[in-house]
């Protein structure tokens, strides 16, 4: 028979019918006659309450078997559980399953289970990430993120975009940070003992570059994990119109904060046809698309972060979803906060031409508008080169959507599709032309207007629900020094 979910029998007709419960053992509570057994099997937040009277037992329990597996009973034991459904006389559980035969699947010894009842750090947990989903809150945390990729993918459907899966594996730096990890079958140890020769042979250090030889490796040529799907985005919205990825994308950042990962998954759509004021009207729409979705299907969920984690979560993510954005410029954005600098102290002066720190995000949120904040046309030297150029040669149209608590949420622009402006961007900064052949192409041959954006989503499940440290929203954190599991 198949296995009915806890969150479905939490919700079903208690009247006495026969069920099965499978699960792990949150708690046992044995006073005497009455032990009450709390099970979990991830499905919703709350437990499922499995009830035996020793004084009087129902009519169809196998007294015997229930009290030999009992025995056998401790936290993280996985049992199935027979018996009938009835009302619960307990406050906060509708319903609760009178035992009639228990059976413990597999044991877990107390003196060995890394998770006990004691109160457990998020780094204790972080190290025992094999076995963290089964608390509460990281229970919670993965089941918001399931949520929230069902809703990326809903919001996009609803609205005609095509889903597109974008290479893993690319010779091309969307970013032009050079921050890649690089994907090679090339023996490292061979090119290490042809280094120390050369050297021996007298081969100058600014020629060591010329012992590498791609032509010999897998894919022909010098290979990296992607840091975006934008580029490939791009090509397939200037033929389907509107597309999105989501995806895995990585970054070699050697930063140790509770902001960056190098490995994270990235929502990034590309709508043709689509100037900046259109981008940033479906950035304003998805977020609140988001919360919404995360404040009805997650709110058990999010009860317990606003409870536990973060105190006015919940009424934080209604006032965004309820908010009108507000759409300033760059420029008018450096003018607000050099007119508040002196009050609000901040760590690093702000001025035009200064990449926006997260200070000043949250600044602008939390204390000028008091609500999310769209900034629009940034100084174009500390923007990628793929960004339209605004008339003035200073800015192009780019955009970062700030919402309070956390700063940045979103990243966009409208894109150069003019091909000899993009062409002098990449010359501009030095990027390998031949590389970028195939995306300039894009603008020789039916070019048009065309704009996306990004979302990391992992910072969305951080601002979601209230987790302080972007390791903990992902099942397995990657970053520097830690690839474990």
């Amino acid at each position: 028979m198949k296995p009915v979910l806890i969150k479905e029998l939490l919700t079903s007709n208690p009247d006495g019918r026969s069920v099965s419960v499978y699960g792990w053992i949150r708690s046992v509570r044995d006073s005497k006659n009455l032990v009450f057994v709390q099970v979990n099997d991830g499905s919703c937040f709350a437990n499922i309450q499995l009830t035996f009277d020793r004084s009087s037992p129902d009519a169809n329990a196998d007294v015997q078997n229930i009290e030999d597996n009992l025995k056998k009973l401790s936290t993280g034991a996985s049992v199935k559980a027979d018996g009938i459904i009835i009302p619960s006389p307990a406050s906060g559980q509708a319903v609760e399953i009178t035992l009639q035969h228990l059976e413990c699947l597999g044991t877990c010894p107390p003196e060995e289970y890394p998770l006990q009842k004691n109160k457990m750090s998020m780094e204790y947990l972080r190290d025992n990430a094999h076995l963290r989903a089964r608390t509460n809150t990281f229970g919670a945390v993965f089941r918001v993120r399931s949520q929230m990729a069902f809703a990326v993918h809903s919001f996009f459907q609803e609205r005609g975009f095509q889903y597109i899966n974008a290479p893993e594996i690319t010779c091309s730096d969307c970013e032009g940070a050079g921050e890649m990890f690089q994907v090679t079958t090339l023996s490292l140890e061979k090119i290490a003992e042809l280094g120390v020769k050369a050297g021996a042979g007298g081969m100058k250090i600014e020629d060591a570059h010329k012992i590498v030889d791609y032509s010999k490796d897998f894919f022909g040529k010098k290979a990296s994990l992607t840091v975006s799907g934008q580029l490939e985005a791009e090509t397939m919205a200037t033929s389907l119109s509107r597309v999105y990825t989501f995806g895995p994308t990585f970054r070699a950042e050697n930063s140790n904060t509770p902001r960056h990962l190098s490995e994270f998954w990235m929502i990034e759509p590309e709508m043709a046809f689509f100037d900046l004021n259109d981008d940033m009207d479906i950035q304003e729409e998805f977020v609140k698309y988001l919360l919404n979705w995360a404040l009805t299907k997650c709110r058990a969920d999010l009860e317990f972060f606003d409870k536990r984690i973060q105190p006015g979560l919940i009424k934080s993510l209604e006032a965004v979803a309820n908010a009108d954005f507000v759409r300033i410029s760059y420029t008018d954005a450096i003018a607000e906060l050099e007119k508040h600098a002196s009050e609000a102290k901040f760590e690093f002066k702000p001025y035009w031409g200064c990449d926006i720190a997260t200070e000043h995000e949250r600044y602008l949120t939390e204390k000028i508008f008091k609500k999310p904040v769209m900034v629009y046309n940034y100084p174009k030297e500390i923007k990628s080169f793929y960004m339209k150029q605004n008339e003035d040669g200073k800015t192009v149209k780019a955009v970062d959507v700030l919402v309070p608590g956390i700063g940045e949420l979103i990243g966009g622009s409208e894109r150069e599709e003019n091909y000899d402006k993009l062409l002098a961007a990449i010359k501009d900064r030095n990027m390998d032309e031949s590389i970028y052949d195939w995306y300039l192409d894009l603008r020789k041959f039916g070019t048009v207007p065309h704009s996306g954006f990004g979302l990391g989503f992992e910072r969305l499940i951080r601002y979601v629900t209230g987790m302080e440290n972007i390791r903990d929203v992902i099942p397995y954190p990657r970053a520097p020094k830690l690839a474990d599991f």
